[in-house]
């Protein structure tokens, strides 16, 4: 154990002297969550997704609809009640309105004790400065629209029902997918090229050659990235809490274990493809080839729902889709695109796969 520990102290010292690695594994991550921060840190943006259904369908109604349709922060989708009720439950809609049927003849009756109601459906679990403004557009429409029939008619009244939903502004969404982001690049970059490079320079053949056990060298290599692993992560946390006042809402522990085995399944990744480039010109080029596309289609930055179609079997074949996944469902509580057994045994079968495939083409010289 002490060859161990001694292997990782030699590997963390030379880690600290090379400032490159030092940037690249603390600061660039860090970079993302302060600009992502400061652009979505802020005011919540005024356009708000909205469905209109109109079930009285008379010519008042569709009057009253018109004047939704007219207000430029509302865009209005075109769904179904079923689908808008579902959205709103999962944080895709921001309001749902809904004009009864009998709306005009209620307002035709001309019964002060029993007005005409216009239904406004939201999410009460969210924002609520944003929750006020989502009220206060609608009502200032139905004054609008009340000004606008026979004075003598009973003015329109708004009855508001609230759903519970989980709604999170820009930065809680993007915090779990750049702690993902910084595994990846830890399995990418920090793995795979100074592996290649040892061994280009006859460094691990000089190692195999000593009485040291093979299996410890491992073994300090991969404390060692699951140590940065940690660093990376916590500090993203530390930042995002503090600075943005992000709100970790799962379990700690549960979370530490996704950081494990995120930080394990890409730190395999790594050794599969340091095993198969010759060269650290191949390395880099394998990893920059697998960077990009797990950045811009695992959802670590928007939402699947975003992509088109037919990019979902790539999608689903990226490792980093099941991590991102599982951080959002665990840290801040996001609307899962799987279940989290899922999501752990997916990334469970990549270290395995990855692991063997490693053991088996890895070479020291």
């Amino acid at each position: 154990m002490s060859t161990i520990i001694s292997l990782y102290r030699a590997n963390v010292k030379e880690f600290i002297r090379d400032r490159a690695a030092l940037f690249w594994t603390f600061a660039f991550p860090i970079v993302f969550i302060v600009l992502f921060g400061l652009i979505y840190g802020g005011t919540n943006s005024v356009s708000y997704n909205v469905v209109v259904i109109d079930h009285d369908n008379t010519a008042i109604s569709k009057q009253l609809v018109g004047v939704f349709n007219k207000v430029s922060a509302f865009k209005i989708k075109n769904e179904s009640q079923s689908q808008a009720n579902s959205d709103l439950k999962n944080g895709q809609l921001d309001m749902l309105i809904v004009i009864p049927a009998g709306f005009s003849a209620q307002i035709n009756a001309k019964n002060p004790a029993n007005p005409a109601q216009v239904q406004m459906f939201y999410d009460g679990s969210g924002n609520q400065t944003n929750a006020q403004v989502e009220r206060q557009i609608v009502q200032e429409v139905l004054t609008g629209f009340n000004q606008s029939i026979a004075p003598y008619t009973p003015p329109v009244a708004l009855n508001i029902q609230t759903i519970s939903a989980k709604n999170l502004s820009t930065v809680d969404y993007l915090t779990p997918g750049i702690m993902a982001m910084a595994l990846m690049q830890l399995g990418l970059f920090a793995t795979v090229a100074p592996l290649v490079t040892l061994r280009q320079e006859q460094v691990l053949r000089r190692l195999g050659a000593t009485p040291l056990p093979r299996w410890q060298l491992l073994a300090s290599q991969i404390l060692f990235r699951l140590t940065i692993g940690l660093l990376q992560c916590g500090l993203i946390l530390w930042v995002s809490t503090t600075f943005f006042h992000v709100n970790i809402v799962g379990s700690p522990l549960l979370l530490l274990g996704l950081i494990l085995l995120g930080a394990v399944m890409f730190i395999s990744l790594g050794y599969l493809i340091a095993s198969l480039a010759r060269t650290v010109e191949a390395a880099n080029g394998i990893a920059t080839a697998l960077n990009f596309p797990m950045m811009f289609l695992s959802g670590i930055f928007f939402p699947l729902a975003f992509l088109p179609a037919f990019l979902t079997p790539i999608v689903r074949a990226l490792p980093l889709t099941y991590l991102a996944d599982a951080f959002q469902q665990v840290a801040v509580g996001s609307v899962p695109q799987f279940s989290l057994l899922t999501d752990v045994l997916v990334l469970v079968g990549w270290i395995v796969v990855c692991t063997a495939l490693s053991a088996r083409l890895f070479k020291w010289e």
